[in-house]
């Protein structure tokens, strides 16, 4: 057995089926009186329904999340916070909404209270992200891990099939790169492979039946696992390029982790054998990378990064930043590989893994 390292993060789950009638009761718990709702534009009505119904322990609605968390936008929210006397804050959404309560936790440690209604994890980790001038920089503190994770699938089913099928992806995306982490650890490990396994059998149902419940609730057990895997290790290239892609050119989140997932495991294939097993078993394939393709293939993801609007020209500007601060991986990252694995991507071709 190898020497490890492994750290519970501090961070209560309620889950379940009416999980959201528990809310009031959380905030009182937290000791808070004045809770800040925040939620993308898209989902402001569902931000107003979670006011309503915390009635007299809401301090207001802030719904102007957007992806990547600008510094603008994070720098009006906490204002926001400030002029209402806010004194906790509620997540309603997926990751953009969470990156937005730990940006005013970033510098005000309110507490947070996150309600996932995606598959994006970022609500089981210590890691946070802010936008400015182009580059997305990311950071680990726990004064931003919520203090409490509320996972009711009832909230999934108003996200479309589309969504559903890449914000899953994205999901799976976390429990790969934790299996070949720098940091990886036997618990960890454990739970990536079944979060990836609970995905891989869910998402095509949830993308064919979007009322299936139980699919739901299974995509989200899956997705639980994802971020408590990703906020208990380190990153790899799958990460550093999705956040250079998706900070400097302004790409969707969800939608470019699951054109990028495939190659990236191609990528490191060779260099991570033990971790490629777990996944293809996880996916029920022979190959990671190909099996991982046919996934998204299976929930209608696009898989062309040309198609999210990135220019053929970016890709050498993309391939310079990526390679800048690389994170850990367990093949060296060149920018000729590099350079190679975005064409790839860029063209949606099939995931080729190399030496």
């Amino acid at each position: 057995m190898p020497k490890f390292l492994y750290e519970a993060l501090p961070c209560r789950v309620i889950f379940g089926v009416g999980s959201l009638e528990r809310l009031s009761e959380e905030v009182e718990q937290l000791g808070a009186h004045h809770a800040l709702v925040l939620s993308t534009p898209e989902q402001a009505d569902e931000a107003r329904g979670i006011s309503e119904r915390l009635g007299k322990k809401s301090a207001g609605v802030f719904a102007k999340a957007v992806m990547h968390v600008p510094i603008e936008t994070a720098e009006a929210a906490r204002e926001e916070a400030k002029r209402l006397g806010a004194d906790c804050c509620v997540a309603v959404g997926g990751g953009s909404t969470t990156g937005l309560a730990k940006a005013i936790a970033l510098v005000s440690e309110l507490p947070i209270i996150a309600i996932p209604t995606t598959y994006a994890g970022s609500e089981m980790t210590p890691i946070w992200g802010l936008t400015a001038e182009g580059i997305k920089k990311t950071g680990r503190n726990l004064r931003v891990l919520p203090r409490t994770v509320i996972y009711d699938p009832t909230l999934t089913l108003t996200m479309p099939p589309s969504l559903s099928g890449t914000s899953g992806m994205n999901a799976i995306a976390h429990c790969v790169e934790a299996l070949y982490a720098e940091d990886a650890n036997p618990i960890i490990s454990l739970m990536a492979e079944e979060g990836i396994r609970a995905l891989a059998a869910s998402l095509p149902i949830v993308v064919k039946e979007p009322r299936n419940l139980d699919a739901r609730g299974n995509a989200l057990y899956g997705a639980w696992l994802a971020g408590m895997s990703l906020g208990a290790v380190g990153m790899a290239l799958h990460h550093k390029l999705c956040h250079t892609l998706g900070g400097t050119f302004n790409l969707p989140h969800a939608e470019t982790h699951t054109a990028i997932l495939p190659h990236a495991v191609a990528y490191n294939a060779a260099a991570a054998p033990d971790a490629m097993r777990k996944i293809a078993k996880a996916v029920g394939t022979s190959s990671a990378a190909l099996g991982l393709y046919d996934l998204a293939i299976a929930v209608g993801a696009k898989m062309a990064l040309k198609d999210f609007g990135l220019k053929e020209t970016d890709l050498d500007r993309a391939a310079e930043l990526a390679i800048q601060n690389p994170y850990y991986n367990p093949r060296p990252v060149t920018r000729e590989g590099i350079r190679r694995l975005l064409d790839d991507a860029y063209h949606g071709r099939r995931p080729i893994e190399t030496a």
